[in-house]
């Protein structure tokens, strides 16, 4: 009887010390895409990022509201990082009780950032399985791809559990690039003729857009940036000979002048290209960064590791378009929380952050027996970034006005509630086309709804390896374009000694589509069911879950957006 009493109270203890699991929902299932190899050796070194409790994160997100709001006499009083680091940097309390789990482990080789809520430290995959028990490490490999991640869910120590958000490098895989190309081969190529055009270009872009040859950056002190995860690389022989193909009609830069991270060998990325060259070519001659970070160790977070990043540099580009994005259900609600605080950080800087909405129109979760939802897309629906979908041209091969690419990611959070600033806006939607919106269980109506906006996001020409390769699709096209222009917007600001947009969305939703074109035709993709028919949301007058406000009209939006 003793035995058996003093085992339960053993399980007991060790139930309660163990029952520390910070992502309790987060997806730990293996992508069918990528291949198990087998277990990490013991002794093999990894390096995990752990997330520390950051303090006044409510006072974070008020500041956050302040300078966004064009009728806050806080408006564009942005902070320094050294501001933000102040205000949110992790109790005494907490950097001493998690430095000190970590050094009972014999865990010393960490490394933090200026803003002290991430460290990041190195220990063998034996010693990270004792430190967060639960984990296994294996190793899995995706095409040349290979990636370190635990096939099991990790808690921590009641003592730290509270001192944590999450510990990265144990979940979430790279996720596949999202662009889509459409070969031309089948198509005959026609010669141009006036008002007919082959797919997009810069020109094309500025014709519809309405830019002119000096539209283009002028001030010193502005830059922007694009960030890449998915181990694409872009070729600067790639983009010199791009500019010299379509930037013949305006001053441009040809070379990226700052990469942070390591540009990795072989052949550059559709992707990556696709970036660059339309960013360079929309915000024509503006200082450009690229980010890249295909992760130094297998058991990197790619994304995650671009965050960190951001906590360290004092300096940093005005304007970062991302084309990255996960399904929600995939991702814990702790990761998302404390993700969605770094884009707060970044915001309150002044800068703005363009993610691109996805290319599977609503998404779609199957759960079985006819049972399907709409699957939304994070970042994308985050409420504290620019969210950027797809239109293409009414006429494909005409500068026409535009329609909804059936593409273009949108829809409403699962996750996330809908913020004041477009309350108004998505009510007006919702009660618009109530008669023919999709059923309500599809849906959360009450969600964050995305995107904000569009550009053109269909038949787009890219140089990739020395080729001009025609028919590359998806909203990684159209981010960095609204991002480019964001950018020309920026210098005009500055070169009034006015301050960066910093977090568009309040001021984006005050225009009530004033300065953009309206996108009111065509649907996205959704579920291929009875219900739904394989369709998701259709474009309507005004705010829409498929474009959002619609397209930048350049002159107009800048009218609006120089305004103090």
């Amino acid at each position: 009887m003793r035995t058996l009493l003093t085992l339960s109270i053993t399980l007991l203890f060790s139930s309660l010390v163990w029952s520390g699991y910070l992502e309790y929902n987060q997806d730990v299932l293996i992508p069918d895409d990528w291949t198990h190899v087998g277990r990490v050796d013991p002794s093999e070194e990894l390096e995990l990022t752990f997330a520390l409790k950051q303090q006044h994160v409510d006072l974070l997100e008020e500041t956050l509201r302040l300078v966004s709001d064009p009728d806050s006499a806080q408006y564009g009083k942005h902070l320094t990082l050294e501001e933000v680091s102040s205000l949110l940097r992790p109790s005494e309390l907490t950097q001493k009780v998690v430095r000190q789990w970590l050094q009972s482990h014999g865990i010393t080789n960490c490394l933090t950032v200026h803003t002290q809520d991430f460290l990041q430290c190195t220990m063998t995959a034996e010693v990270a399985e004792t430190l967060l028990p639960g984990s296994k490490f294996h190793r899995y490999t995706r095409d040349s791809q290979s990636v370190v991640r635990s096939s099991a869910p990790y808690s921590v120590h009641d003592a730290v559990h509270q001192h944590l958000d999450f510990v990265g490098g144990l979940h979430r895989f790279p996720p596949k690039v999202q662009q889509e190309t459409k070969a031309s081969s089948n198509r005959k190529q026609k010669q141009s003729k006036a008002g007919v055009h082959l797919g997009v270009t810069p020109a094309i872009l500025r014709a519809r857009y309405n830019l002119t040859a000096t539209d283009v950056g002028k001030a010193h002190n502005n830059s922007q940036a694009v960030a890449q995860f998915l181990e694409q690389y872009f070729s600067p022989a790639d983009l010199a000979e791009f500019m010299t193909l379509f930037g013949r009609s305006f001053p441009h830069r040809s070379q990226v002048d700052r990469v942070v991270g390591t540009q990795g060998a072989g052949k550059a990325g559709v992707e990556a290209s696709l970036d660059i060259e339309y960013i360079m070519s929309t915000g024509a001659n503006i200082s450009t960064w690229l980010f890249t970070n295909p992760g130094r160790h297998e058991s990197q977070e790619p994304f995650l590791q671009w965050m960190v990043l951001l906590n360290n540099m004092t300096d940093l580009p005005w304007v970062h378009t991302i084309s990255y994005g996960d399904d929600e259900d995939s991702l814990s609600t702790a990761y998302m929380m404390r993700i969605n605080t770094e884009f707060m950080k970044a915001g309150v800087r002044g800068i703005s952050l363009l993610f691109a909405s996805g290319d599977s129109g609503a998404g779609c979760r199957h759960f079985g027996k006819g049972q399907n939802t709409f699957r939304p897309s994070f970042p994308a629906s985050s409420p504290y970034v620019t969210t950027v979908g797809g239109t293409s041209f009414k006429n494909p091969f005409k500068v026409t006005y535009e329609v909804s690419d059936y593409i273009s990611g949108g829809g409403f959070s699962n996750v996330f509630k809908m913020p004041d600033y477009q309350v108004s806006a998505v009510n007006a939607y919702l009660k618009t086309v109530a008669a023919t919106l999709p059923p309500q269980s599809y849906y959360n109506t009450s969600g964050r709804a995305y995107p904000d906006m569009a550009a053109l996001s269909h038949n787009y020409w890219v140089v990739v390896n020395r080729i001009p390769t025609p028919w590359i699709s998806g909203t990684s096209a159209s981010t960095p374009v609204v991002g480019g222009m964001l950018s020309l917007i920026n210098d005009q600001r500055l070169l009034k000694g006015l301050p960066a947009l910093g977090f568009l969305n309040p001021r984006l939703y005050k225009l009530k589509g004033q300065a953009l074109f309206d996108v009111t035709e065509g649907c996205h993709l959704g579920c291929l069911d009875e219900q739904v028919q394989g369709e998701g949301f259709c474009a309507a007058p005004s705010w829409d879950p498929v474009t959002g406000w619609g397209t930048p009209n350049y002159p107009a939006l800048l009218a609006v957006l120089l305004a103090e």
